[in-house]
Protein backbone atom coordinates (compact mmCIF):
# COMPACT_ATOMS: atom_id res chain seq x y z
CA UNK A 1 0.00 0.00 0.00
CA UNK A 2 1.34 3.49 -0.84
CA UNK A 3 0.50 6.81 0.66
CA UNK A 4 0.03 9.95 -1.42
CA UNK A 5 1.01 13.17 0.33
CA UNK A 6 -1.42 16.02 0.29
CA UNK A 7 -0.51 19.13 -1.64
CA UNK A 8 0.27 21.27 1.44
CA UNK A 9 2.84 18.77 2.67
CA UNK A 10 4.50 18.59 -0.71
CA UNK A 11 4.75 22.15 -1.69
CA UNK A 12 7.94 23.30 -3.30
CA UNK A 13 9.00 19.71 -3.94
CA UNK A 14 8.51 17.33 -6.83
CA UNK A 15 5.43 15.23 -6.59
CA UNK A 16 6.31 11.72 -5.50
CA UNK A 17 4.73 8.73 -3.87
CA UNK A 18 6.14 7.38 -0.58
CA UNK A 19 5.54 4.06 1.21
CA UNK A 20 5.76 3.59 4.96
CA UNK A 21 7.86 0.50 4.26
CA UNK A 22 9.98 1.76 1.39
CA UNK A 23 10.50 5.55 1.51
CA UNK A 24 11.48 7.68 -1.41
CA UNK A 25 15.08 6.94 -2.30
CA UNK A 26 15.82 10.09 -4.37
CA UNK A 27 19.27 11.46 -3.81
CA UNK A 28 19.33 13.99 -0.97
CA UNK A 29 15.67 13.48 -0.09
CA UNK A 30 14.21 12.69 3.35
CA UNK A 31 10.95 10.91 4.23
CA UNK A 32 7.96 13.09 4.80
CA UNK A 33 6.81 13.73 8.41
CA UNK A 34 3.61 11.75 7.92
CA UNK A 35 5.64 8.79 6.73
CA UNK A 36 7.81 8.90 9.87
CA UNK A 37 4.78 9.11 12.14
CA UNK A 38 3.07 6.14 10.53
CA UNK A 39 6.28 4.13 10.79
CA UNK A 40 6.49 4.79 14.55
CA UNK A 41 2.85 3.82 15.05
CA UNK A 42 3.49 0.54 13.26
CA UNK A 43 5.96 -0.64 15.95
CA UNK A 44 3.52 -0.06 18.86
CA UNK A 45 1.53 -3.35 18.34
CA UNK A 46 4.81 -5.25 17.94
CA UNK A 47 6.11 -3.92 21.28
CA UNK A 48 2.81 -4.70 23.00
CA UNK A 49 2.88 -8.31 21.77
CA UNK A 50 6.48 -8.76 22.92
CA UNK A 51 5.67 -7.39 26.37
CA UNK A 52 2.68 -9.69 26.71
CA UNK A 53 4.84 -12.71 25.86
CA UNK A 54 7.40 -11.74 28.51
CA UNK A 55 4.69 -11.39 31.17
CA UNK A 56 3.15 -14.73 30.28
CA UNK A 57 6.55 -16.42 30.42
CA UNK A 58 7.18 -15.04 33.89
CA UNK A 59 3.84 -16.35 35.12
CA UNK A 60 4.75 -19.95 34.20
CA UNK A 61 5.76 -21.56 37.53
CA UNK A 62 9.01 -23.44 37.60
CA UNK A 63 9.19 -26.81 39.41
CA UNK A 64 10.27 -26.48 43.02
CA UNK A 65 13.52 -28.47 43.03
CA UNK A 66 14.16 -27.74 46.69
CA UNK A 67 11.38 -30.05 47.87
CA UNK A 68 11.74 -32.70 45.16
CA UNK A 69 11.89 -36.30 46.39
CA UNK A 70 15.41 -37.45 45.72
CA UNK A 71 14.39 -41.09 46.12
CA UNK A 72 11.88 -40.96 43.27
CA UNK A 73 14.32 -42.50 40.79
CA UNK A 74 15.77 -44.93 43.34
CA UNK A 75 14.81 -48.47 42.18
CA UNK A 76 14.74 -49.66 45.78
CA UNK A 77 12.50 -46.86 47.03
CA UNK A 78 9.47 -49.14 47.41
CA UNK A 79 11.47 -51.77 49.22
CA UNK A 80 12.95 -49.17 51.59
CA UNK A 81 9.43 -48.31 52.69
CA UNK A 82 8.60 -51.97 53.24
CA UNK A 83 11.95 -52.53 54.95
CA UNK A 84 10.55 -51.46 58.29
CA UNK A 85 10.59 -54.61 60.37
CA UNK A 86 7.68 -55.55 62.55
CA UNK A 87 7.26 -58.47 64.87
CA UNK A 88 5.39 -61.30 63.21
CA UNK A 89 5.50 -64.91 62.04
CA UNK A 90 6.14 -66.31 58.55
CA UNK A 91 5.03 -69.85 57.70
CA UNK A 92 6.97 -71.80 55.07
CA UNK A 93 6.96 -75.19 53.40
CA UNK A 94 10.41 -76.65 52.78
CA UNK A 95 11.52 -79.43 50.45
CA UNK A 96 15.04 -80.37 49.41
CA UNK A 97 17.94 -82.78 49.16
CA UNK A 98 20.07 -83.93 52.11
CA UNK A 99 23.19 -86.02 52.51
CA UNK A 100 24.44 -87.30 55.86
CA UNK A 101 27.85 -88.77 56.52
CA UNK A 102 28.36 -91.24 59.35
CA UNK A 103 32.00 -90.66 60.22
CA UNK A 104 33.93 -93.25 62.18
CA UNK A 105 37.54 -93.83 63.23
CA UNK A 106 37.33 -97.62 63.06
CA UNK A 107 38.49 -99.19 59.81
CA UNK A 108 36.09 -102.10 60.23
CA UNK A 109 33.21 -99.59 60.09
CA UNK A 110 33.97 -97.31 57.10
CA UNK A 111 32.21 -94.01 56.62
CA UNK A 112 28.64 -94.35 55.40
CA UNK A 113 26.97 -91.77 53.14
CA UNK A 114 23.21 -91.49 53.29
CA UNK A 115 21.39 -89.30 50.80
CA UNK A 116 17.72 -88.58 50.16
CA UNK A 117 14.90 -86.06 50.51
CA UNK A 118 13.66 -83.82 53.30
CA UNK A 119 10.24 -82.25 53.69
CA UNK A 120 8.62 -80.18 56.40
CA UNK A 121 7.26 -76.89 57.69
CA UNK A 122 9.07 -74.02 59.39
CA UNK A 123 8.04 -70.98 61.41
CA UNK A 124 10.07 -67.79 61.13
CA UNK A 125 9.71 -65.20 63.92
CA UNK A 126 10.68 -61.75 62.62
CA UNK A 127 12.79 -59.50 64.85
CA UNK A 128 14.07 -55.92 64.36
CA UNK A 129 17.27 -55.00 62.50
CA UNK A 130 16.91 -57.78 59.86
CA UNK A 131 17.14 -60.64 62.37
CA UNK A 132 14.75 -63.56 62.69
CA UNK A 133 14.54 -66.90 64.51
CA UNK A 134 13.35 -69.99 62.68
CA UNK A 135 12.23 -73.37 63.95
CA UNK A 136 10.03 -76.16 62.66
CA UNK A 137 9.84 -79.88 61.95
CA UNK A 138 11.53 -81.61 59.00
CA UNK A 139 11.24 -85.26 58.00
CA UNK A 140 14.06 -86.96 56.08
CA UNK A 141 14.19 -90.27 54.25
CA UNK A 142 17.78 -91.32 53.47
CA UNK A 143 19.38 -94.30 51.77
CA UNK A 144 22.98 -95.53 51.61
CA UNK A 145 25.05 -98.61 50.89
CA UNK A 146 28.52 -99.71 51.93
CA UNK A 147 30.72 -102.80 52.15
CA UNK A 148 32.28 -103.89 55.42
CA UNK A 149 35.29 -106.11 54.84
CA UNK A 150 36.49 -108.85 57.17
CA UNK A 151 39.50 -111.11 56.96
CA UNK A 152 38.55 -114.72 56.40
CA UNK A 153 38.92 -117.01 59.41
CA UNK A 154 39.42 -120.32 57.51
CA UNK A 155 41.20 -119.06 54.38
CA UNK A 156 44.60 -117.57 53.56
CA UNK A 157 45.16 -114.12 55.06
CA UNK A 158 45.06 -112.43 51.66
CA UNK A 159 41.41 -113.38 51.19
CA UNK A 160 38.80 -110.96 52.54
CA UNK A 161 35.10 -111.42 52.98
CA UNK A 162 32.54 -108.67 53.42
CA UNK A 163 29.06 -107.68 54.50
CA UNK A 164 26.96 -105.63 52.08
CA UNK A 165 25.10 -102.94 54.09
CA UNK A 166 22.03 -101.24 52.60
CA UNK A 167 20.61 -98.75 55.10
CA UNK A 168 17.28 -96.95 55.05
CA UNK A 169 17.02 -94.16 57.63
CA UNK A 170 13.99 -92.22 58.86
CA UNK A 171 14.59 -89.17 61.04
CA UNK A 172 13.04 -85.95 62.32
CA UNK A 173 14.98 -82.69 62.55
CA UNK A 174 14.01 -79.73 64.76
CA UNK A 175 16.19 -76.73 63.89
CA UNK A 176 16.59 -73.51 65.87
CA UNK A 177 18.34 -71.09 63.58
CA UNK A 178 19.15 -67.39 63.68
CA UNK A 179 18.80 -65.58 60.34
CA UNK A 180 20.29 -62.26 59.25
CA UNK A 181 18.86 -60.71 56.06
CA UNK A 182 20.71 -58.32 53.74
CA UNK A 183 18.57 -56.48 51.12
CA UNK A 184 20.25 -56.53 47.69
CA UNK A 185 17.91 -55.26 44.98
CA UNK A 186 14.15 -54.77 44.89
CA UNK A 187 12.73 -57.90 46.59
CA UNK A 188 15.99 -59.88 46.39
CA UNK A 189 17.59 -60.59 49.77
CA UNK A 190 20.65 -62.55 50.81
CA UNK A 191 20.74 -64.14 54.26
CA UNK A 192 23.05 -66.07 56.55
CA UNK A 193 21.96 -68.60 59.15
CA UNK A 194 23.52 -70.37 62.09
CA UNK A 195 22.37 -72.36 65.09
CA UNK A 196 21.81 -75.80 66.59
CA UNK A 197 19.35 -78.49 65.66
CA UNK A 198 18.11 -81.70 67.21
CA UNK A 199 18.33 -84.72 64.95
CA UNK A 200 16.03 -87.55 66.15
CA UNK A 201 16.39 -90.98 64.58
CA UNK A 202 13.12 -92.85 64.13
CA UNK A 203 14.50 -95.96 62.46
CA UNK A 204 17.66 -97.04 60.65
CA UNK A 205 17.13 -100.42 59.09
CA UNK A 206 20.23 -102.22 57.86
CA UNK A 207 19.49 -104.75 55.12
CA UNK A 208 22.64 -106.88 55.32
CA UNK A 209 23.72 -109.24 52.54
CA UNK A 210 26.53 -111.46 53.86
CA UNK A 211 29.33 -112.57 51.53
CA UNK A 212 31.05 -114.74 54.12
CA UNK A 213 32.18 -118.26 54.63
CA UNK A 214 30.31 -120.30 57.20
CA UNK A 215 33.19 -120.19 59.69
CA UNK A 216 33.60 -116.40 59.40
CA UNK A 217 29.89 -115.77 59.76
CA UNK A 218 29.70 -117.95 62.86
CA UNK A 219 32.63 -116.11 64.40
CA UNK A 220 31.07 -112.66 63.70
CA UNK A 221 27.79 -113.69 65.26
CA UNK A 222 29.62 -114.95 68.33
CA UNK A 223 31.13 -111.45 68.64
CA UNK A 224 27.70 -109.85 68.56
CA UNK A 225 28.07 -108.46 65.02
CA UNK A 226 24.81 -108.74 63.04
CA UNK A 227 24.89 -110.56 59.72
CA UNK A 228 21.22 -110.15 58.77
CA UNK A 229 18.57 -107.43 58.69
CA UNK A 230 18.13 -105.41 61.90
CA UNK A 231 17.29 -101.92 63.18
CA UNK A 232 20.42 -100.06 64.28
CA UNK A 233 18.32 -97.70 66.43
CA UNK A 234 17.11 -100.58 68.60
CA UNK A 235 20.27 -101.01 70.69
CA UNK A 236 23.32 -99.90 68.68
CA UNK A 237 22.89 -96.16 67.98
CA UNK A 238 21.74 -93.19 70.03
CA UNK A 239 18.53 -91.69 68.65
CA UNK A 240 19.30 -88.08 69.59
CA UNK A 241 22.01 -86.28 67.68
CA UNK A 242 22.84 -82.64 68.55
CA UNK A 243 24.25 -80.73 65.58
CA UNK A 244 25.51 -77.21 64.98
CA UNK A 245 25.01 -75.77 61.51
CA UNK A 246 25.79 -72.77 59.33
CA UNK A 247 24.47 -71.78 55.93
CA UNK A 248 23.29 -69.08 53.56
CA UNK A 249 20.77 -68.49 50.81
CA UNK A 250 18.75 -66.07 48.72
CA UNK A 251 15.14 -64.97 48.95
CA UNK A 252 12.88 -63.38 46.30
CA UNK A 253 9.36 -62.41 47.31
CA UNK A 254 7.86 -65.65 48.71
CA UNK A 255 10.57 -67.96 47.38
CA UNK A 256 13.76 -68.98 49.12
CA UNK A 257 16.65 -71.29 48.26
CA UNK A 258 19.19 -72.14 50.93
CA UNK A 259 21.93 -74.55 51.82
CA UNK A 260 24.02 -75.41 54.83
CA UNK A 261 26.24 -77.85 56.68
CA UNK A 262 25.58 -79.43 60.08
CA UNK A 263 28.30 -80.79 62.36
CA UNK A 264 27.44 -83.61 64.75
CA UNK A 265 28.63 -83.00 68.30
CA UNK A 266 27.98 -86.26 70.17
CA UNK A 267 29.04 -89.86 69.66
CA UNK A 268 26.23 -91.90 68.08
CA UNK A 269 27.43 -95.31 69.24
CA UNK A 270 25.45 -96.60 72.21
CA UNK A 271 26.64 -100.20 72.22
CA UNK A 272 30.15 -100.58 70.70
CA UNK A 273 30.70 -103.71 68.64
CA UNK A 274 34.46 -103.31 68.60
CA UNK A 275 36.88 -101.49 70.88
CA UNK A 276 37.18 -97.73 70.62
CA UNK A 277 34.21 -97.43 68.29
CA UNK A 278 32.99 -93.85 67.65
CA UNK A 279 30.65 -92.37 65.07
CA UNK A 280 29.53 -88.81 64.35
CA UNK A 281 26.86 -87.88 61.85
CA UNK A 282 27.48 -84.75 59.79
CA UNK A 283 25.57 -83.59 56.76
CA UNK A 284 24.76 -80.93 54.20
CA UNK A 285 21.53 -79.98 52.47
CA UNK A 286 20.00 -77.79 49.76
CA UNK A 287 16.34 -76.87 50.07
CA UNK A 288 13.63 -74.75 48.47
CA UNK A 289 11.12 -72.88 50.64
CA UNK A 290 7.79 -71.23 49.86
CA UNK A 291 6.27 -68.68 52.23
CA UNK A 292 2.56 -69.17 52.90
CA UNK A 293 2.06 -65.96 54.88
Amino acid sequence: MAWVLPADENEGQDNRVESIYVPCLDAGSTPASSTLMRRRLLFIPVLLCAGACVVMAQEVRKPDTQIADNTFFDPTRKEKVEEEYHFGVDYRIEVGFAQNQQRTKNLNYPDMYLHGARLGATFNFRLPIHFSIETGVLYSLLYGRQQQHWRSVDAPSVQEEYLQHRILEHNITIPVRCYYNIPLWKQLNMFFLAGPQLHIGLAETDYILPHLSGVTQTWLESQGIPTSKYDRMSNELVRANIQLGVGMGFEWDRYRIQGGYDFGLNNQIKTPKVSNQHMWEWGWYVSFCYKLK
